[in-house]
């Protein structure tokens, strides 16, 4: 009997001296940073800004390989299969939860069994953004004209089922209006979109719009949050502008293939929590629209994705979207 316990704490010394070898170890080579959409957009305006400084702290490379379409599948479905050693990473949100099966039937991942949720990296309202020759000067205007015209203002997303769609179906239903739905494969060509006048509205990230604002293409309404956001304190929210109950936040976080050692998950949300508490990257991320929302354990951002997933998942099925 004790040599046979002898045995087994041999055993699990050596497990956590490999353990720690492979933590210190890592990383040893470059790490990939797979993100769902078109670069300029907002995910990659987030991945670019936390992933350099995220680099210097790791003392590797980070490189974003954006892989935009079919509402972020092709980029989740790429890393779910990835070896779990950490080199594959992905900027995912609660889209993996539920709502990207519900939209796409051919997804053969799972938000919960395919991946390793590490850390929350950003959280922002979106905002309601028109052309700038829309003749609606605020939200009750814009809505006034919908309902002239039902199924004729046509707003545009980063893709069917993302967040930005989501929160355009949100706003039509707690509205009571009908528009049309023109889906782009990320947000910069959403927000071109409206810039160039093909469509004359969209919810769309801070990252994304904000560039256009700033140019005088397009005019911001209102911030899709349901209290004024302290990121944009002159611009009124959806709520407040007279759509009772109307509140439609975004996140983004970082997620590993399922499988991945908890002593390199540990050491990528500590590296994580880090890049996000340094002043640069909160300013950076502020100046683009996002605040650096980092979690407090990976045992809190796990239970907060997957919650935040459950909502996504209800509010898709709610709003009856399908795949256009």
């Amino acid at each position: 009997m004790k040599k046979e316990i002898r045995a087994v704490s041999l055993a699990a010394v050596a497990w956590l001296a490999s353990a720690g070898a492979i933590a210190d170890s890592y990383p040893s080579r470059p790490i990939t940073l797979v993100v769902g959409f078109p670069a300029g957009g907002g995910a990659d305006t987030v991945a670019r800004i936390v992933s350099d400084k995220l680099a210097k702290i790791l003392g590797q490379p980070i490189v974003i390989d954006n892989k935009p379409g079919a509402g972020t599948t092709i980029a989740s479905d790429q890393v779910a299969r990835a070896a779990p050693d950490g080199y594959t990473l992905l900027l995912g949100s609660g889209n993996l939860y539920g709502s990207d099966k519900l939209l796409y039937k051919a997804v053969k991942y799972d938000g919960a069994r395919s991946f390793v949720p590490i850390s929350r990296w950003s959280s922002a309202p979106m905002l309601l953004a028109v052309n700038k020759d829309v003749s609606a000067q605020n939200v009750q205007a814009l809505i006034a004209q919908a309902r002239q015209s039902p199924g004729k203002l046509a707003y545009s997303s980063s893709g069917t089922g993302v967040v930005t769609h989501l929160a355009g179906l949100s706003f039509e239903k707690a509205a009571g209006v009908t528009m049309l739905h023109v889906p782009y494969k990320g947000g910069a060509p959403s927000i071109q979109a409206v810039a160039a006048g093909d469509v004359q509205l969209t919810f769309g990230t801070p990252p994304s719009v904000l560039p256009m604002a700033q140019g005088q293409k397009l005019r911001v309404l209102a911030v899709t949050s349901g209290q004024r956001s302290p990121l944009f304190p002159d611009v009124p929210s959806v709520a407040e502008a007279g759509v009772k109950g109307y509140d439609f936040t975004f996140w983004f976080g970082l997620f590993a293939p399922a499988g991945l050692p908890p002593e390199l998950a540990q050491k990528l949300f500590d590296a994580s929590v880090a890049a996000l508490n340094d002043p640069e990257v909160k300013a950076r991320l502020e100046k683009s629209g996002n605040e650096a929302a980092p979690s407090k354990s990976l045992a809190e951002f796990r239970s907060w994705a997957q919650a935040e997933g459950t909502k996504s998942k209800e509010l898709t099925e709610r709003s009856g979207a399908t795949v256009e």
